[in-house]
C-alpha cells in the first residue's frame, strides 16, 4: 500500500493507493486469514474488512479497513460515530454504514447480556460490570443511579439521572431520589463517566457527592458509593475510581 498526497481542489490530504485484492497473497486476504486463524485471532482490520466486503476504486477492502482504523484510532471511537458520520468516510455508503453500526451495536449488546438479571452490587467492580459498556460509548458525562434492594440486588436497570457536565443542578437530590423513593429501594450507588478517560475525581465530583450522601440520610436511603468511570488504558491502571475507597467522602 502506498500513500500519495493530493489536493482536494487544492487542499492537501492523503489518498491511499493499494493493490487489487486478487493480487494480494492469500495470507493477507481477509477471508483466508479468517479461515486460517479463526475469528478470535485475526486483527480488528480483518474483521472490519469482512463486514465492509468491498473496497473502492484504487483501494482494496483490507486497506480501506486499515485506513479507517488508523483514522479513528480505536473501535470505541468508531462505535461512537452515528450512521450519518460514518457515511462521510470515503468508501462507506449508507448500506455499509448501517452494517458497520449494526455489528458494533451487537457487540455492545452481547456484553450487556453477560450481566445477571438480579445482579448483586457489593463492590465497585460489580458497578463497573453493569456500566462499563454504557459509559464506553458516551461522548458526554452521564450520571446514573443504581437502585438496590435490602440484599444489594439491582431492582431495575441503571437510571440515567442527567447528561452533561456534572454539577449540583444536573445531579439535584430531587432527581436522584425521586425514583429511589418511588421504587422503595433500600440503598443506591451513584456513578458517572469522564469522557476524557481519566477517572480522577474533580472538586465538584466530591462536593456533589457529599450533598447527595447527606440528602440520602434525610430520606433514609443509604448512598453506598459514587463510582467515576474512565476508559481502559494500555497499562495496569484501573479505569474507575470509587470515592468510598479513596476516603474523599464519608458514606
Amino acid at each position: 500500500m502506498s500513500r500519495m498526497r493530493e489536493d482536494q481542489n487544492g487542499d492537501t490530504r492523503y489518498r491511499v493507493l493499494s493493490r487489487p485484492m486478487r493480487e494480494l497473497p492469500d495470507k493477507l486476504r481477509p477471508r483466508e486469514q479468517f479461515e486460517r486463524l479463526g475469528a478470535e485471532h485475526v486483527p480488528d482490520a480483518t474483521l472490519l474488512a469482512l463486514i465492509l466486503r468491498t473496497g473502492l476504486p484504487g483501494m482494496n477492502v483490507a486497506d480501506l479497513a486499515e485506513s479507517i482504523l488508523q483514522e479513528y484510532g480505536t473501535l470505541t471511537v468508531l462505535a461512537q460515530r452515528s450512521v450519518g458520520e460514518l457515511v462521510q468516510i470515503e468508501g462507506i455508503g449508507p448500506v455499509k454504514a448501517q452494517m458497520l453500526k449494526a455489528a458494533l451495536e451487537l457487540g455492545r449488546r452481547l456484553s450487556l447480556e453477560s450481566i445477571p438479571e438480579e445482579h448483586k452490587v457489593v463492590s465497585p467492580e460489580d458497578v463497573i460490570l453493569v456500566l462499563r459498556e454504557r459509559a464506553r460509548l458516551a461522548e458526554e458525562e452521564v450520571f446514573w443511579a443504581l437502585l438496590l434492594d435490602t440484599k444489594n440486588r439491582l431492582t431495575r436497570p441503571p437510571i440515567v439521572i442527567s447528561q452533561g457536565t456534572l454539577n449540583a443542578s444536573l445531579a439535584h437530590p430531587r432527581e436522584v431520589f425521586r425514583e429511589a423513593i418511588r421504587s422503595a429501594c433500600a440503598s443506591l450507588v451513584l456513578a458517572h463517566n469522564h469522557p476524557s478517560g481519566d477517572p480522577t475525581p474533580s472538586a465538584e465530583d466530591v462536593r456533589v457527592t457529599r450533598q447527595l450522601v447527606e440528602s440520602g440520610r434525610l430520606v433514609d436511603i443509604h448512598v453506598l458509593d459514587h463510582i467515576i468511570i474512565g476508559r481502559r488504558q494500555s497499562d495496569d491502571r484501573l479505569d474507575y475510581v470509587s470515592l468510598r475507597e479513596t476516603g474523599m467522602v464519608e458514606f
